[in-house]
């Protein structure tokens, strides 16, 4: 259970953390094991007569570190180089340790990878600090609000829209020259990759239920990108 929960709270799919959960009980001598994975919650049954046990993970990220060393353990425990006791303690410091990157390194991925996206969108070199100052100032909006907000797609529209603000006047005042290419740019740190992703994998394994839960909150994200900058290009926009 305490695997399945770090699996599902670091962005894992969720046949992955089904998968992990019935080796890791199946080399422990619990062949009835059923496990039952949802984006908000995880069921797990030892056998048929005991009871289902369940937990709730509300809060959800992106840690593939985490992901990696979960499977480390499932394959030593799978092969019998770890007792339960091992196991068990060491779930317990992955899941109290933090190995996600520093605010300010999260930040200078988002500017740098903003930069680099217009240029591969085929953009200008003259456009490429306007696109680096947006989305790094927009990540930095994102991660400060979805802080104090625990309702992430105010934040992922809130950011867009400063990054769609600061494109107007970086072009307004000349300092840019494709508006709507540093825009698109500038939002792709917040576009939800990982979560269609697994959308999609869910569905092809036909876990439909997961599948469908991630494609909304993927759509919900999407959708709140596109308003903040809609509000910026239908109103800022005609007052600068």
């Amino acid at each position: 259970m305490l695997a399945g929960e770090i699996l599902l709270r670091s962005g894992a799919e969720t046949a992955r953390i089904e998968d992990t959960m019935n080796r890791m009980a199946s080399a422990f001598g619990l062949n009835d094991a059923q496990s039952f994975v949802q984006p908000t919650g995880i069921f797990f049954s030892a056998n048929p007569i005991d009871r289902v046990k369940l937990v709730r993970v509300v809060e959800r990220s992106t840690d593939l570190a985490k992901v990696a060393i979960v499977n480390g353990i499932s394959r030593k425990i799978s092969v019998g180089e770890m007792t339960v006791d091992q196991a068990l303690s060491d779930l317990r410091e992955i899941a109290r340790i933090k190995l996600s990157y520093s605010f300010w390194i999260q930040v200078l991925a988002a500017s740098i990878t903003s930069g680099c996206f217009l240029i591969m969108f085929k953009g200008i070199w003259g456009d490429f600090l306007p696109a680096v100052i947006a989305g790094g100032i927009g990540h930095t909006l994102y991660i400060y609000l979805h802080k104090m907000i625990k309702v992430k797609f105010f934040a992922e529209a809130a950011a867009a829209f400063v990054i769609g603000l600061i494109a107007v006047i970086t072009v307004k005042n000349g300092l840019g020259t494709e508006m709507d290419k540093i825009i698109i740019s500038a939002v792709m740190p917040l576009v939800p990759g990982l979560l269609i992703t697994n959308a999609v994998r869910d569905l092809m394994d036909g876990h439909f239920a997961s599948g469908l839960a991630k494609g909304a909150d993927a759509f919900l994200t999407a959708l709140s990108i596109g308003t903040g900058i809609a509000a910026v290009l239908g109103f800022v926009f005609k007052i600068l």
